[in-house]
């Protein structure tokens, strides 16, 4: 383990915070913890936290807040043995509607100890969201179910607005970061949720040890499988625990990924230092 000095080693200006506590934050923390759920916010330790729950935008987290599988650049606790909360969907649904929600995303831990890895508890969140706020925009990010076809078959089924599915690095970096994963189940997962007919939107983290051109690779790979939609933002350590940052990426940096992306064929693509996944869904 890396010295704690270097964990905290000062970041670039680019990636400081501004801290809002609005009525709108604290009405979204309340209401999370009346309802007793789980956010991809707080368990990431997300540096948008502030500025979404601000704006009455948060991830909602299912299928418990650990996860079977390690990838080592994730905050989100590994275990095994868990138990599957079939409370959830509807505290889910009750917080969406609480809230007035206009767009939410709904993703999970992956649970590999699960036969369907969740897929119906999956299914069954978005449809009890659909029926208490029939007017909020879904966007879900899903593990990789293991590949399954019928595990993928449970999520179209249920007809979100986007379906996500995050590369997350480049192919190199995969046996060291994503053990469990596998770049090429990922992209199939795009492809069949393209085929499906859904909006699909995938995303990496730089600062892993890539390289530039990598970086290119990915983005052709993912496009290749139908991709709409590609985010890109820099990777914060977690922890001294956590894989190391290689380096900062420069805002200009980030600006020309995303002109690289755009000509390879997205229609959208999101690049900054702070972009996460689900950033600014709406």
């Amino acid at each position: 383990m890396l010295p704690k000095s270097a964990y905290k080693k000062k970041r670039p200006p680019w990636l400081k915070v501004r801290y809002v506590n609005s009525s709108h934050y604290k009405k979204v923390g309340d209401a999370i913890k009346a309802n007793d759920i789980n956010t991809v916010c707080e368990s990431a330790n997300c540096p948008n936290i502030f500025e979404c729950y601000s704006s009455l935008s948060l991830t909602f987290l299912i299928l418990g807040d650990k996860c079977t599988r390690s990838c080592s650049f994730c905050r989100v606790e590994s275990s095994t043995n868990l138990l599957l909360d079939l409370d959830e969907p509807k505290r889910v649904a009750k917080t969406a509607s609480d809230l007035k929600l206009k767009r939410t995303v709904i993703t999970s831990v992956t649970r590999d100890d699960i036969l369907d890895g969740g897929a119906g508890l999956f299914a069954s969140t978005i449809s009890m969201t659909r029926v208490k706020n029939p007017n909020c925009h879904l966007e879900v990010l899903i593990p990789d179910f293991l590949g399954r076809k019928t595990s993928l078959s449970i999520i179209f089924k249920a007809r979100p607005d986007i379906l996500a599915h995050n590369i997350e690095t480049v192919r190199r970096l995969y046996p060291k970061l994503r053990p469990q994963g596998d770049y090429g189940r990922s992209l199939k997962v795009l492809s069949l949720s393209k085929q499906a007919g859904f909006v699909t939107k995938s995303g990496i983290m730089v600062g892993l040890g890539e390289k530039r051109d990598e970086v290119i690779e990915v983005m052709k790979d993912v496009r290749a499988n139908g991709t709409d939609i590609f985010t890109i933002g820099q990777y914060l350590r977690p922890s001294p625990n956590h894989h190391p940052i290689s380096r900062y990426y420069r805002p200009f940096e980030f600006s020309e990924l995303r002109s690289i992306g755009l000509k390879i064929g997205f229609s959208t693509v999101i690049s900054g230092p702070l972009v996460r996944s689900s950033y600014r869904t709406g």
